[in-house]
């Protein structure tokens, strides 16, 4: 309903919006639902029928089609659009969240991710979406795992399953054929849309190791050693990738060295800044730091906050989850131009020392 709103009123969405448009809110509430349950919220159908002016022959044309576009199956898109070249754009963008205790032990890591989908297809087009090799249904629910091999092109040790959690549809997919056959199908809205999302709690891969070794030589000094290596394939790099990598809140002054990257001891913000603009996988880099300390007058004893990671890794999707193909099916016959991206990045990636 924020949506249409938003459409309605323009992006300025408020108390104020509200109140001066309340008859238009009326209208639209009035529309969307029976009796409390939604019917149509398709921003480009209710403009056909719900609007401020007044109403064109065009807009009478269009009125006629309006029983069909909302008792019919298909009300996220209208019939006879056109484009001069017929796209499809695939973004598969997950963050992985990570805690690891200082021994190296995963305490928790997970992957939300979505598919973001920009379709520009001329006509009333049907797509179809594989997933890895096969999808199976567990009791949690639909889409519960994904069952798959290693796929082509794709970097790192092939899992029997991928457990798949909160996994959920956009309205436009087809769930009887999710059912019947596995396979994601859909008739796209036009423009930009969510495909999916989910969430994978289970067999994450990790882009970034981190080895940290941090010791406290008695009340003057502390002593880094960090090791990070790059665990994907080394035709894939990380970009903007950056190490936070905090001190205690009485360092006086730190010397840091560093076998790749730039680093540099941040006093205001109590902590030592890596960053590699680009990190090839496979590599390795090391940390060397000293810390000198002044006398404190609290006495309290350093908490030793985590180290956090930002990064972004192109063509790497931390779940396993893999697009094997991607099928357009439209009367009129037309090549179709498909592209498919990965971008895993960092949510709260922390390590503990």
């Amino acid at each position: 309903m924020t949506r249409v709103f938003k459409a309605y009123f323009g992006d300025t969405f408020d108390e104020n919006a509200i109140r001066n448009n309340f008859t238009l809110v009326y209208e639209l509430l009035d529309e969307t639902m029976d009796y409390g349950y939604p019917q149509n919220c398709a921003v480009d159908v209710l403009k056909m029928y719900i609007n401020l002016g007044e109403v064109t022959p065009k807009q009478e044309e269009e009125q006629k089609q309006i029983t069909s576009h909302i008792t019919g199956t298909i009300d996220w898109r209208v019939e006879g659009i056109r484009h001069k070249k017929n796209e499809v754009y695939l973004d598969a963008l997950e963050s992985i969240n990570l805690l690891m205790s200082a021994n190296g032990n995963v305490l928790r890591a997970d992957v939300s991710g979505v598919m973001q989908v920009r379709s520009y297809l001329t006509g009333m087009p049907e797509c179809k979406l594989g997933l890895n090799d096969k999808i199976l249904v567990e009791k949690d629910g639909p889409s519960a795992a994904v069952v798959r091999k290693a796929a082509p092109g794709q970097i790192g040790k092939a899992r029997d399953a991928i457990a798949i959690d909160d996994c959920t549809f956009h309205r436009c997919v087809r769930l009887g054929k999710f059912d019947a056959d596995r396979s994601i199908t859909f008739v796209p809205p036009d423009g930009e849309f969510e495909l999916m999302k989910y969430r994978v709690t289970e067999h994450v891969r990790l882009p970034f190791r981190v080895m940290p070794v941090v010791e406290e030589l008695g009340t003057t000094r502390v002593s880094y050693n960090i090791k990070t290596i790059a665990d994907f394939d080394p035709r894939l790099f990380g970009s903007n990738v950056k190490f936070v990598i905090p001190t205690p809140p009485n360092t006086a002054r730190c010397k840091v060295s560093v076998s790749g990257g730039k680093a540099k001891f941040e006093p205001e913000k109590r902590c030592i800044v890596w960053k590699m603009r680009r990190y090839a996988g496979g590599q390795e880099f090391t940390l060397s730091a000293e810390a000198d300390l002044m006398a404190s007058s609290t006495g309290k004893a350093w908490s030793r906050p985590p180290i956090t990671a930002e990064f972004q890794v192109p063509m790497f999707p931390a779940s396993g989850i893999a697009v094997r193909y991607l099928r357009v099916y439209e009367k009129a016959g037309y090549n179709t131009t498909k592209w498919v991206r990965y971008i895993t990045s960092a949510g709260n990636y922390q390590i503990r020392i």
